[in-house]
């Protein structure tokens, strides 16, 4: 997949482009169905899918205070574009004078004359332009005086519920993986480097990694977690706890995002780990004693076993 951070030049190297617009935060079942639409129409026509998105979330920059967190990590979410046929992401860096652009100069400059689009997919509820004033009626509208076609993909619905980047994020922050998960397609995922913690886990004899997550990302409810999770291309099994540890420190620490991976042992400091939420164990919760938090633990890891029984 080829990357670029600017329009110049790109019809030049690339032959009638089918792209689609949007941000795609979380890439989820709604996304996937534009994205796949896309890819089927550019082969049909020996064109090229692109898809034309930014960095940051436009929210980030017009209105930090009120920025979504983001369902995935850049990395991943490019890789998952490139899994599903995108070969030509277009990331642009959006910026406050890129804002102030309305809506018929990006159809006209942009997607028509330097990119030459073929055709351009978009969401339902797609806006664009400045004040978001674009929609994809007037997408529709130049399109017929310019020249390339729209295709606009109606709502992906799961159990009658439109999904949607806003759902799933309720979603993750009440702790509900597995209906997040109906709606991604996919299980809820958090990246992070490995990090020096305060190394209490392997006084408890449950030796943990604790990992340092980009602060744009969003974390799911504290709570244990029954996850996996991939370092170095190997993928353990392991419980995953978000929260403060108030057995510890009560509710006033900050929050972290520890794992302890089940039959493994080894360095993990400064590696990569990718960790996949399969379902919520318990809430987090205050223990009177050390004891009865190593026996908890003990339990939350015989349910991890018992998961793994369960897919193996």
């Amino acid at each position: 997949m080829q990357i670029y951070s600017s329009w110049l030049g790109i019809k030049e190297k690339h032959n009638k482009l089918v792209i689609g617009l949007g941000n795609f935060d979380g890439v989820h079942l709604g996304h996937q169905k534009l994205i796949g639409s896309l890819v089927d129409k550019a082969w049909s026509i020996g064109g090229t899918p692109a898809v034309f998105t930014f960095v940051p979330h436009p929210m980030v920059v017009l209105n930090p205070d009120k920025a979504p967190p983001m369902l995935l990590p850049l990395d991943v979410k490019r890789k998952m574009f490139a899994q599903l046929g995108i070969e030509v992401l277009i990331w642009i860096p959006f910026t406050r004078d890129f804002s102030r652009m309305s809506p018929q100069d990006f159809i006209i400059a942009v997607l028509h004359k330097h990119l030459a689009v073929h055709t351009v997919f978009v969401g339902y509820n797609y806006t664009f332009g400045h004040m978001g004033r674009g929609t994809p009626e007037l997408l529709k509208e130049y399109g017929q005086s310019l020249g390339f076609a729209v295709e606009v993909i109606d709502p992906v619905t799961v159990d009658g519920q439109p999904v949607s980047s806003t759902l799933i994020r309720s979603l993750l922050s009440d702790g509900e993986i597995a209906k997040a998960r109906k709606y991604l397609g996919y299980c809820p995922l958090l990246e992070g480097e490995v990090v020096c913690g305060e190394k209490r886990g392997n006084t408890l004899g449950f030796p943990t990694a604790n990992l340092e997550i980009d602060s744009n990302l969003l974390v799911p409810a504290n709570g244990v977690y029954s996850v996996k999770a991939r370092v170095d291309n190997n993928v353990f099994m392991g419980v995953a706890n978000i929260g403060v540890k108030p057995t510890f420190h009560g509710h006033a620490s900050g929050r972290t995002v520890e794992v302890h991976l089940l039959d493994f042992s080894g360095n993990l400091y400064g590696k990569k780990m990718t960790v996949y939420f399969l379902r919520r164990l318990r809430e987090e919760r205050k223990f009177a004693s050390v004891r009865e938090l190593v026996e908890q633990i003990q339990r939350d890891i015989n349910e991890v076993r018992g998961d793994a029984a369960g897919q193996a």
